[in-house]
């Protein structure tokens, strides 16, 4: 019975053993569990002092440090906001505002020369002011280190614009074009012929310098000097003002498809061939009425069923006498000499198409040039005094609108 006791005894013993294992490990477990959540809330408690602590510091040094904080402040700013000067700006500098130019390109070319503090600020200030769209081409007097709102309001403004424009009208030839050019730039006409001399340096393409019918071409500036009203930009030099007038040409004739279009639609003749016969009906044409016209009548003579197949224009003749510098005349005042002169390269009797183009030819003459009306005339004459001309297919209509020309004293 004992020895059953005992058992009995030491299996009791080894019961509270195993209970106080599992109580052991229960609160053991427990313990883990509660420690674990005390250190998250710890650190979290801990973040909270961090967060709190750095706000302090903040708030300690805003009150310490008073104005000087704000650099601080206005470079973590900058991270969000475009950098803008706060003034008005000082001093002057001129800008230019080219052909094409987007707010963008402006507002590059107002950080490279100092008067915005950032590209993106003026970009910003030109979004939101619809009047942006407003800025023209040209060179502007702005200042240095101003706000962008006030470069633009600057931009905007006519009063600001370096306005050094010259004229440059329809017809006018190189050597005249030079002059004028001269006058308003001070820049000597022999700058400008230097320039001119290499028409490729300037701009022009090389294939403009082609001819269908064989005839060898040297280039010239002629024809390319588009008539127009330049801005000049400061400190420009002859080459620069002369590769603007070429661009000019060159976008204008290219908007018209001209190249295109006369190869198509002329007969085989090429662009330049037909520039040519553009500055002939821009000198003889009177009024812009006529210009197309003029036009047939140069291709008929030259390429077409007229007995000489030349020109027999006056104005070449005149042409030749301002290259040589001679006076130029009227029809009437010309010598039979210096009409059929056989050492003129712009002969009036001279077989086919002449050399060059003898001016520069406006849009209208070009157009005239690209698309004439159909017809067969070959002669003209001039019957009022508004510059109109009466066009005839034969010699002897051509007779009859003299006589009619003579009747209203124009001729």
């Amino acid at each position: 019975m004992i020895d059953e006791l005992d058992d009995a005894f030491d299996e009791r013993e080894r019961e509270r053993e195993r209970e106080r294992e599992r109580g052991d490990k229960g609160r053991h477990r427990r313990a883990y569990v509660e420690n674990r959540r005390r250190r998250a809330e710890g650190k979290a408690a801990g973040g909270g002092g961090k967060t709190f602590f750095a706000l302090l510091m903040t708030l300690v040094l805003l009150g310490t440090l008073g104005g000087g904080v704000w650099y601080g402040y206005d470079r973590i700013q900058g991270f969000f906001t475009a950098a803008d000067y706060e003034g008005g700006g000082t001093g002057e500098v001129v800008v230019e505002v080219k052909a094409g130019h987007t707010a963008t390109d402006i507002a590059n070319t107002l950080y490279s020369a100092g008067v915005v503090k950032s590209a993106k600020a003026f970009i910003e200030a030109a979004t939101e002011n619809s009047r942006s769209k407003n800025i023209q081409v040209g060179s502007y007097k702005v200042r240095k280190q101003m706000r962008a709102v006030d470069a633009l309001a600057m931009l905007l403004d006519p009063k600001n614009r370096v306005v050094n424009g010259v004229v440059i009208p329809e017809g006018t030839t190189a050597k005249r074009v030079y002059l004028l050019l001269e006058k308003e730039t001070k820049i000597p006409a022999k700058e400008f012929e230097a320039a001119a001399k290499d028409p490729l340096a300037l701009g022009v393409p090389d294939f403009w310098f082609t001819r269908s019918d064989g005839k060898k071409v040297a280039p010239s500036i002629e024809g390319f000097l588009f008539p127009s009203t330049y801005e000049i930009p400061p400190k420009a030099d002859a080459e620069t003002i002369l590769k603007m007038m070429v661009d000019n040409f060159l976008t204008v004739v290219g908007e018209m498809e001209f190249t295109d279009r006369v190869q198509k639609e002329r007969g085989g003749i090429t662009p330049y061939e037909a520039l040519i016969v553009a500055s002939l009906a821009q000198a003889e044409a009177g009024n812009k009425d006529d210009l197309g016209k003029v036009a047939r009548v140069a291709y008929n003579r030259a390429y077409g069923e007229f007995p000489c197949n030349c020109l027999e224009m006056d104005v070449t003749v005149n042409y030749y006498l301002e290259l040589t510098g001679q006076k130029t005349k009227r029809s009437k005042d010309m010598t039979d000499a210096e009409l059929d002169n056989p050492k003129n390269p712009y002969n009036r009797k001279l077989r086919g198409m002449i050399p060059t183009p003898i001016n520069n030819p406006g849009k209208q003459a070009l157009e005239g040039a690209m698309d004439p009306p159909p017809g067969k005339w070959l002669y003209f004459v001039a019957i009022d005094d508004k510059g109109h001309s009466a066009f005839a297919e034969t010699y002897e209509q051509h007779l009859k609108n003299e006589a009619k020309a003579k009747e209203n004293g124009i001729i």
